[in-house]
């Protein structure tokens, strides 16, 4: 009989596989969606609409299976979410119009929605000083989206872009059975009171879990919406084949999944407050330089005109958003030590909330980026929307966190000192 802890980790383990291989799923379409593209010939913002419909889905179900995860247990739920996006997944292979992906990618993205009810599941097994790296460890399952840009592209390049989601089928079925095999079941983690939807959903008017919504709407929102951006980014403005394109892309995708379990280390030994804060100001200031468009410049001098051209080469651009990779990374985990500290009793619904505007935030977000480089035609103006959300997510924290702990400190030390007077 297995002790609790080695169920503990049998269950981490297990679980951080089978989200890696959701999350693989989740982000299909920012690989196969770009021979779509082509094949169907949408503009850019069905495109952005077609890459993002699975995240509506995997976006709106985090707070209902948050939720079911308080009554029922992670384990069933996790369970049902796999099983039933298998035949979805293998359909994409025989659509033919626009509607058929959108309609399945709503489907398929309930693999999304398995972020919510892992993070619930694994963070009761370990106590409070230890939740922080365990949720960063399962939060690693992020990095899928990098292994389907590895991954993918040489499906498509060997055999056609429709072999992709029948490959994909056949994985979540037998990562289901893996992870029924090497989980348990623990009826202390069940709620144990009679369920009441009224009083779960009382969260929705503590200021504090909105906040907490638009942190995550960055650092997780931000990161799925430049995973399934990138992509199409690098072929549009500097030229790559699929392939290259893919696995450059990769380069932001990879980091966002591995370093999750440093930023929960992080915020277990530094607080949720620090490591956010250093986080988003981080991400501000690579996102300044990444909204500059490539720039032909022309100056009259004495000797008739100069031209100049002002953009970021390929390798500085990737080098930026390597680094707003290790950002949003290091934030999503420490965005969850929030919860894990504030909201002990019931973790499932505060994260499907939490989890369900990160997500809303990943499905609006390349929407966004498809109206923006439409209207606009500056490809960079994508960044330029990401600087906006990143620096009212500082503005906020300022106002609620740092000016107030300023000022209590203040008040301390002007205690401190009339004490020593009197004395």
């Amino acid at each position: 009989m297995p002790t609790q802890k080695a169920k503990a980790w049998s269950v981490t383990a297990a679980s951080t596989f089978s989200f890696t291989v959701c999350f693989m799923i989740w982000m299909m379409f920012a690989v196969i969606g770009i021979p779509i593209k082509e094949t169907l010939g949408l503009n850019e913002t069905q495109f952005g609409i077609l890459i993002a419909m699975p995240v509506l889905t995997g976006s709106l179900f985090r707070l209902p299976v948050g939720i079911l995860t308080d009554i029922y247990g992670g384990r069933i739920v996790f369970m049902g979410l796999m099983i039933a996006t298998i035949f979805p997944i293998w359909f994409i292979s025989a659509g033919t119009e626009y509607w058929h992906y959108l309609v399945l990618g709503l489907f398929v993205g309930l693999a999304g929605a398995s972020f919510t009810v892992g993070i619930a599941y694994v963070a009761r097994w370990f106590p409070r000083n230890q939740q922080g790296t365990a949720m960063g460890i399962f939060g690693a399952g992020n990095v899928g989206a990098a292994i389907t840009k590895l991954v993918a592209p040489s499906i498509v390049v060997a055999y056609g872009w429709a072999m992709v989601p029948k490959v994909y089928a056949i994985l979540m079925t037998v990562t289901a059975i893996l992870f029924w095999l090497f989980t348990y079941d623990d009826p202390a983690h069940k709620m144990n009171k009679k369920f009441s939807l009224a009083e779960e959903l009382k969260a929705l008017k503590d200021p504090v879990v909105w906040k907490l919504c638009q942190y995550y709407s960055i650092v997780f929102g931000g990161y799925v919406a430049l995973a399934l951006w990138m992509t199409q980014y690098y072929i549009a403005e500097y030229g790559f084949d699929l392939k290259t394109a893919a696995l450059l892309a990769a380069a932001f995708s990879l980091p966002g999944g591995i370093l999750r379990a440093l930023g929960g280390y992080f915020s277990d030994k530094h607080g949720a407050h620090t490591v956010t804060w250093w986080v988003l100001w981080v991400s501000l200031v690579c996102l300044f330089f990444l909204s500059y468009p490539q720039t032909q410049l022309s100056i009259m001098t004495v000797d008739g005109q100069m031209d100049f051209h002002i953009g970021l080469s390929v390798t500085v651009f990737t080098i930026l958003m390597f680094t707003i990779g290790i950002a949003f990374a290091i934030g999503k985990a420490s965005v969850f030590k929030y919860i894990a500290d504030d909201y002990t009793h019931n973790i499932g619904v505060i994260s499907g909330i939490v989890g369900l505007a990160g997500g809303m935030g990943g499905f609006f977000l390349p929407i966004m980026f498809g109206a923006l480089v439409d209207l606009t035609g500056v490809r960079t103006s994508v960044f330029m929307l990401m600087f906006g959300v990143v620096w009212v997510s500082l503005v906020w924290m300022y106002w609620t966190e740092v000016r107030p702990r300023d000022k209590d400190q203040h008040q301390q030390y002007l205690a401190t000192k009339v004490a020593e007077i009197a004395e």
